[in-house]
């Protein structure tokens, strides 16, 4: 399947967000992001149920380790409005969101699909997908077309190359 290798470059490109430009970075997730979508939004792709329990793989610490690295290489880039949001409905005020925690959020999804895939040899990859898929519709699909939508505002509408 190629969406377990679409999330571990994914969950890669993540855990060394250090080592890449913001540019790079941003470009590398706006590559990768709008491929992933496709590959868990697919009605092509009728499964079984899934029955199975799997273990998270991403505790705290590690999920905000990963925010961090994201936040510190996004700088003043790193938040930006969510227009999406249930409480915007309510509020006279603007609700911000940031980069780093909806990258983080996609990441503890994709990370928990790829350790089941790896620690059980791919015997539960399709397990594994229903799970991931099943999460992706009901909660980070929106988190991933917002990140998307701010990343390809901060690609094309801001000079970064004074940044790096």
């Amino acid at each position: 399947m190629e969406v377990t290798s679409l999330a571990a470059r994914y969950c890669g490109v993540v855990e060394q967000a250090a080592d890449y430009s913001k540019r790079e970075f941003i470009i590398e997730l706006l590559v990768i992001l709008p491929r992933i979508y496709l590959d868990f939004s697919d009605p092509e792709l009728e499964l079984g149920e899934n029955d199975e329990y799997f273990s998270t793989y991403v505790d705290e610490d590690y999920y905000e380790s990963i925010r961090r690295h994201v936040e510190m290489l996004m700088g003043e880039h790193d938040v930006f409005l969510e227009t999406f949001e249930e409480d915007m409905k309510y509020s006279d005020t603007p609700v911000a969101a940031s980069i780093s925690e909806s990258v983080a959020d996609i990441f503890q999804a994709l990370y928990n699909f790829i350790s089941i895939v790896k620690e059980t040899d791919g015997d539960s990859l399709e397990g594994a997908y229903m799970e991931c898929r099943e999460n992706f519709a009901a909660y980070w699909s929106q988190t991933l077309c917002n990140v998307m939508r701010a990343l390809n505002h901060l690609r094309y509408n801001v000079d970064l190359a004074e940044e790096d």
